[in-house]
């Protein structure tokens, strides 16, 4: 097993200043990680604040009670739960919620996760390891159609369909069980390699982005997040790569619009809903002295948005 590195949280100024955050305020982290925003939180919160953060990593969920803070209830579950567990806290708004999507530097680092081809460990892949599917045991029975789509739709990998195939023949000699038969079968598959990145790199995010649902789950979450906030409330989401940024950026740019409505309705523009949020300022990205001390932040990228007073 790999030693894990500590984890470094990406725009974490930036992000808790984005909240605005009132010391007696309800806040939301929706991915606790290692804890990096939320102590950033809390260090900004007075004693009557609180904070509700989550993550469906049980390594997560221990390193947050061990700061046994009696601000902090911790939840252990994907931030897809939000309006359920908020519910069961009797909490019917709050003030803000901070997104910040992926996976980590301990699950990157520790090579029994599954997650790296840096490591040849069992094929898992999963965020929560105590429940559902891991990458094994789908890539053994999903047909080469389903392999190629979860490929390009998840890891706009052009060459999905060979990788595929080879793929399923590699199954007649054995189930790919390990990230080290994967990346080995993605790179005798991929002809062309793009400068300063693994073969395997799409296929690995391909396949760790749909095992775990993330492009769903946080489909699901942004509008319950634009319910439960309070007027002036803040939503910041963190995505590190396209297909995340584009859900976010569609989302917030909707949000802030009123409805489009055919031409010819005759509907004046006073009379349209009004929108349920409005952008705050544009799209931050790490700079150089973070991507310097922190690679992984370079691809970066936060949005944030304030809720307004037009109704749920």
């Amino acid at each position: 097993m790999s030693a894990v590195q500590q984890h470094v949280s990406v725009l974490l100024a930036e992000a808790v200043d984005a909240l605005a955050i009132r010391t007696d305020g309800i806040y939301v982290d929706g991915t606790f990680g290692r804890g990096g925003h939320s102590r950033a939180v809390l260090a900004r919160l007075g004693p009557a604040g609180r904070l509700i953060a989550f993550d469906r990593d049980p390594a997560a969920i221990a390193a947050g009670q061990a700061l046994n803070d009696p601000r902090l209830t911790l939840v252990h579950s994907a931030f897809s739960a939000l309006d359920a567990e908020l519910a069961r806290l009797g909490v019917a708004a709050v003030d803000g919620v901070l997104l910040d999507l992926g996976v980590s530097s301990p699950q990157l680092d520790d090579g029994a996760r599954g997650m790296s081809f840096r490591f040849d460990a069992p094929l898992d892949m999963r965020m929560d390891t105590s429940r559902g599917q891991t990458v094994a045991e789908w890539l053994a029975d999903a047909s080469v159609g389903q392999i190629t789509e979860v490929l390009r739709d998840y890891g706009e990998e052009r060459f999905a369909h060979a990788i595929a195939k080879a793929i399923a023949a590699a199954r007649t000699g054995g189930a790919v069980a390990t990230t080290g038969q994967l990346a080995a079968i993605v790179e005798k598959a991929v002809r062309t390699r793009e400068p300063g990145q693994h073969p395997a790199t799409r296929s690995f995010q391909a396949l760790r982005i749909f095992i775990n649902q993330e492009l769903e789950e946080l489909t699901h979450v942004l509008p319950v997040c634009v319910a439960r906030l309070r007027k002036g409330g803040r939503l910041a989401v963190i995505s590190f790569h396209s297909l995340e940024d584009r859900i976010v950026k569609r989302f917030m740019r909707d949000e802030s619009r009123p409805p489009v409505l055919p031409r010819r309705l005759p509907v004046r523009a006073a009379d349209l809903p009004a929108p349920r949020l409005k952008l705050v300022g544009k799209a931050v990205r790490p700079g150089e002295v973070e991507v310097a001390a922190n690679p992984r932040a370079r691809s970066a990228v936060m949005r944030v948005a304030e809720r307004t007073e037009a109704p749920a």
